[in-house]
């Protein structure tokens, strides 16, 4: 999960209650007809929408906070029924449906959803869509500073150049996508589970750390890349837009060996005291004008096919081409496989 712009503390509307800490929610949870308590990543909504929400249909949204779909799911499992809405990413909602974690929905509550292209419906985490309403969905990529970075970037090798070596280059600090970079480098598939697949990716990141010094940064990257302190990223696609609307002569680039394509969307966790509510509050995001203002202040690609036809003709010609998309992968969950990945990432982080 990415996948947020960090603009530092916003102003807290009166009508919507805020986690003090991010990550902690309320733990208190009753049956309110009048509430939703809405737990999602840092900075990954427009908070005007939930207090606009609010003064729409008096209903109250408690609104708290975490940093990974890790940590979300940890919180639901010792918390049972202390939320009524979650924005997972797509390998997380594959495994809390396989759990039993997530309510079906009632369509009849969302009926914005047939603004859902089809191209974001039946995919592979929620095959027959029962579970989940797409929110924003996005690529990794490399972003570069052009007056540094003189040779075409078209490819991760350039991540490797030693010309770049010294604390120019950036890796993410996420074990699934900077592992999924050293796999897609050797044309692995970035949910392989072939032992040696992944070995081959471990050894070339560990040789990356040693001749190039990479920082790992997940936010910071944003200021390192706007200030000029770096001369290569890895970064999210919305992440990605929000850098080089501060900083223009940046640029980002979808390697040619392919990527992660991600897709982020709306559940109900199991056991939700305020069902019908957040079914409302879905169906509030998904409305076209609101889903636009809240792509405009995320900066990550829109599922709403009404919402991308209201953007600026120059934000439509940044989206990925098909024919790019057809080299970037969904991440899957990995089940017990995960370990292998696990112990590599934590082989990277020791060397």
């Amino acid at each position: 999960m990415k996948k947020f712009k960090l603009l530092g503390a916003l102003a807290l509307s009166s009508l919507i209650s805020i986690g003090l800490l991010s990550g902690c929610g309320s733990s208190n949870n009753t049956a309110d007809n009048g509430t939703v308590y809405f737990y999602n990543c840092g900075d990954y909504i427009d908070e005007d929408l939930l207090a606009k929400f609010t003064k729409e249909t008096g209903i109250k949204v408690d609104y708290s906070t975490y940093d990974t779909n890790e940590i979300m799911y940890q919180k639901l499992k010792s918390t049972p029924g202390s939320y009524d809405l979650v924005i997972p990413s797509d390998y997380m909602i594959e495994k809390m449906i396989k759990e039993d974690m997530v309510e079906k929905l009632d369509f009849n509550n969302i009926p914005n959803y047939e603004y859902i292209d089809d191209t974001y419906k039946n995919l592979s985490y929620d095959p027959n869509n029962e579970y989940s309403v797409p929110y924003m969905w996005g690529t990794i990529g490399i972003i570069y500073d052009p007056a540094v970075v003189t040779e075409p970037v078209t490819s991760w090798d350039i991540l490797w150049n030693t010309k770049y070596s010294g604390k120019q280059v950036i890796m993410f600090d996420s074990m699934r996508d900077t592992i999924a970079i050293g796999l897609d480098k050797l044309g692995y598939s970035i949910n392989s589970t072939n032992p040696d697949e992944i070995a081959a990716a471990t050894d070339e990141l560990v040789k990356q750390k040693q001749t190039m010094d990479p920082l790992y940064y997940v936010d910071e990257v944003k200021d390192k890349m706007i200030n000029g302190e770096a001369a290569l990223a890895t970064v999210w696609s919305g992440d990605a837009a929000y850098i080089m609307s501060e900083n223009p002569e940046l640029k980002y680039v979808i390697p040619e060996e392919g990527s992660n394509k991600w897709f982020d969307a709306m559940v109900i966790p199991k056991g939700s005291k305020n069902k019908e509510n957040a079914e409302k509050l879905i169906n509030f995001l998904t409305d076209p004008e609101n889903s636009k203002q809240n792509v405009d202040y995320i900066g990550y690609s829109t599922p709403n096919k009404a919402t991308y036809e209201m953007l600026d003709d120059e934000v439509k010609k940044s989206y990925p081409s098909k024919d790019v998309l057809d080299k970037c992968e969904i991440f899957v969950d990995l089940g017990d496989n995960l370990k292998l990945y696990d112990d590599a990432w934590m082989n990277i982080k020791t060397k």
